[in-house]
Formats: C-alpha cells, sequence, structure tokens
C-alpha cells in the first residue's frame, strides 16, 4: 500500500509519495489539474491511499484523486494542526506530515457529502448571498429616504406593490432620484433571480419526507427546511442534539483548568449557514409557538436578548435532531 499526501493550492500542488514502511518515493510538485495528478501518480500500480485539506479549492483536487487512488480522505485542516503543528513550515513538509498521519491512521477526518448533494447546497448558498444583497440594498433605499426627509406611508410591506408606487411617484432632487431608480432596478433583477431558486426548493421539497418534518417546527419554512436537509446530508453523524449544536458552532466556549470552568463567547467553528438559519428562524419560531415564545423570554429575563436568540436556536436545532432522527413530525406539547 502507498500513502500519498497532498498539500493543495490553487494553481500548484505538493505532493509526496511513502510506503508501508514511512519510505518516501516521491516529493514533487505539480500542476492543481487532472492532467498533472495523473501524470505523477500514473507510474504506482500499487493499491493507494491519499489524503488531501479541506481547505479553498480541495472539491476538485479531491474528486480527481477518488478517480486515481483507491480511497481518498478528507483531512480536518484545525485538527491536523493540532495534531502536527511545526516551526518549520513548507509544502513538501506539509505534503509528508499527511502522508506519515495517513500511513499511522492518524488522519481527523471531515465529512464529505456526495457531488450531487454539493451542487445542491451550492445553489441554496447562493440564494441566500442574493437575499442578504436584497437586504442590504432595502436598507440604502431606507437611508436614503431618511437622508431627505421623506415620511413614508404605514404599510405591512414598505416594499410591496402599494410601497412600490410610493417609491415611483416620491418626488426627490434629480441626483438622488436616479440613485433611487438605480436601487429599485437592481432590487428587482435580484427578486427575479431568488425567484428562479424557488422553483428548485419546490423540486427539492416533493418527495422527501425529512423536509416534511423539518417543515412541521415552528419558524422552519420551505427555504430553511431545504438548507438544513443538504447542509446537514445525514443526521447520523451526530450522536446528540448538543453534538449538533456544536457543528453548528452555537456552543460556548470552554477553559478548564484546575477544577476551575469558564465559558466564554461562541466557537463559531463549524458550519455557518445551519448556524445562520438557526439563527434566523427564532424570529417566525418565537412568533407562532407558545412553547419557543415561553423559553425565549424566560431565557430573556435573565440574560438578554442575545443569549436568548441563541439558547432558542439550540433548541429549534435540539428538535430538528429528534424529528429526523425519530422520523415524525414536531408536535407541540
Amino acid at each position: 500500500m502507498l500513502y500519498v499526501g497532498v498539500d493543495a493550492h490553487k494553481k500548484r500542488s505538493h505532493l509526496a509519495v511513502m510506503d508501508g514502511n514511512g519510505g518516501l518515493l516521491k516529493s514533487v510538485e505539480v500542476s492543481s489539474t487532472r492532467e498533472g495528478f495523473a501524470k505523477a501518480l500514473g507510474r504506482y500500480r500499487r493499491p493507494m491511499k491519499a489524503v488531501v485539506e479541506a481547505c479553498y479549492t480541495w472539491e476538485p483536487i479531491y474528486d480527481w484523486l477518488d478517480e486515481l487512488v483507491d480511497e481518498v480522505t478528507l483531512a480536518h485542516p484545525l485538527k491536523v494542526r493540532a495534531i502536527a503543528d511545526a516551526r518549520i513550515k513548507t509544502d513538501r513538509i506539509d505534503a509528508e506530515t499527511l502522508a506519515h498521519l495517513l500511513r499511522a491512521d492518524l488522519i481527523p477526518a471531515a465529512y464529505v457529502p456526495a457531488q450531487e448533494t454539493r451542487q445542491v447546497k451550492r445553489v441554496l448558498r447562493q440564494r441566500r448571498f442574493l437575499v442578504q444583497v436584497r437586504g442590504m440594498l432595502k436598507n440604502r433605499i431606507s437611508a436614503l429616504l431618511s437622508r431627505n426627509a421623506v415620511k413614508r406611508p404605514k404599510l405591512s410591506d414598505q416594499f410591496g406593490k402599494r410601497g412600490r408606487m410610493f417609491l415611483a411617484t416620491v418626488e426627490l432632487p434629480e441626483v438622488e432620484r436616479r440613485l433611487l431608480d438605480e436601487d429599485l432596478a437592481m432590487l428587482d433583477t435580484l427578486s427575479a433571480r431568488i425567484a428562479k431558486t424557488d422553483s428548485l426548493i419546490e423540486e427539492l421539497s416533493e418527495g422527501d419526507p425529512v423536509i416534511g418534518w423539518l417543515r412541521s417546527i415552528p419558524g422552519i419554512g420551505a427555504f430553511f427546511a431545504v438548507l438544513l436537509r443538504y447542509e446537514i446530508d445525514d443526521i447520523e453523524r451526530f450522536c446528540s442534539p448538543r453534538k449538533l449544536a456544536a457543528y453548528a458552532g452555537l456552543v460556548p466556549s470552554t477553559y478548564q483548568s484546575s477544577g476551575r470552568c469558564f465559558h466564554g463567547r461562541l466557537t463559531k467553528q463549524g458550519n455557518r449557514h445551519v448556524r445562520w438559519a438557526a439563527v434566523e428562524a427564532v424570529t417566525s419560531a418565537v412568533r407562532c409557538s407558545w412553547y419557543f415564545r415561553r423559553y425565549y423570554q424566560h431565557i430573556k429575563y435573565r440574560a438578554g436578548t442575545g443569549a436568548a436568540r441563541v439558547a432558542t436556536a439550540r433548541k429549534l436545532l435540539a428538535m430538528v435532531w429528534t424529528v429526523w432522527k425519530e422520523q415524525r413530525c414536531y408536535e407541540p406539547r
């Protein structure tokens, strides 16, 4: 068995090949292309295992290696650094260290979703980005109106049909009017692109029981259900609700020494998209569920609004874990 360590980069990557006894057979820099890896590994006819860190460009390199070797492992970068930190760091040393850890079966592996799941996640993340940009545009328009002392009508949706009629006819200085028209045009473009992704969300929701279970939880609508479904992907990875909350970075950091224990800020290490969805769903959950509203108000009275939102987001993720594990819809007590 041969062991291949890959220190991956965008243009050039370093590759180290070792045998079972730790002997270095090859240490070479290759172009970060399918052809570059195939040329470097094509001469070996023995079974091979490879490891690559979960870096910025890991996905294509992982897929190329999966075609060339018998088994590929995706290494967790922070945990590898904790095991094999060194004062002298070069691409060659990193690749050889990864090969040594793989040979000794000491690689802390990261989860690798299927290629189809990764493609869906990219679409969902793009939609989230567009929604955030649309929110920024709405805030920009509101700031422009406030800057010109424009009194806006009392409407439930300031950017709905009646709100857009008001914005189209409001009198402003020439420069400000042009800026408002440009912002409104960009807002329409973003809304149209977001609407296109809604059809994909409906297609993904059809026939998937997991999304039905998640949508039964207060505060989790169609988009959040699909996002959580594909970002979490496999609930069996988490043995408890706390593990899922830790994956989302919603647990406090802990410092313990000599019998003293201190809990600090949130770790925020993990899947930021799951964390965002859980925190955003709190507003709707508190509004439509007496159970979550009572829980939120109880924490808010003791520790404030921020702590209440985080605690309620953890509670929502606990419900996600429960209904998914037990394969049933949410039932309020």
